[in-house]
């Protein structure tokens, strides 16, 4: 399974591979980084039909595209692409987010183990 990373902090990268060594390791999990909206769905129009990919971990922080534009794209362009998001905001904010039809989103600051849970359970579910 392919794993969208979309953050402009880079070290957030090395946070999932350790955290997902095994997996990565075993080959379940491939994880890509991205550090902006623009990169990914530059990414996308080249491998828009990978059926390895999946899901999408997005920042709502960006620089330029913010990642609710970003999320707004990718669910109308990539629809059957899961979109989780990461932010730092209270849960009225957050629920902004699933209108604008986020798959699940995350509060600041990120739980790495919570991440883990429902991305296996996301691949458990499409197998």
């Amino acid at each position: 399974m392919e794993v969208l990373i979309v953050d402009c902090n880079e070290d957030i990268l090395i946070l999932f591979k350790q955290k997902f060594r095994k997996e990565i390791r075993t080959g379940l999990f491939n994880f890509k980084f991205f550090p902006s909206g623009e990169a990914v769905l530059s990414y996308l129009l080249s491998y828009a039909e990978n059926p390895a990919l999946v899901l999408i971990l997005s920042d709502i922080s960006l620089p330029g595209m913010s990642g609710t534009q970003l999320l707004e794209i990718l669910k109308l362009k990539y629809p059957q692409i899961k979109v989780f998001t990461i932010a730092a905001m209270q849960k009225d904010r957050s629920r902004q987010l699933v209108s604008y039809r986020a798959d699940y989103y995350f509060n600041k600051p990120i739980e790495l183990e919570s991440i883990k849970t429902k991305i296996l359970q996301l691949k458990k579910i499409l197998e």
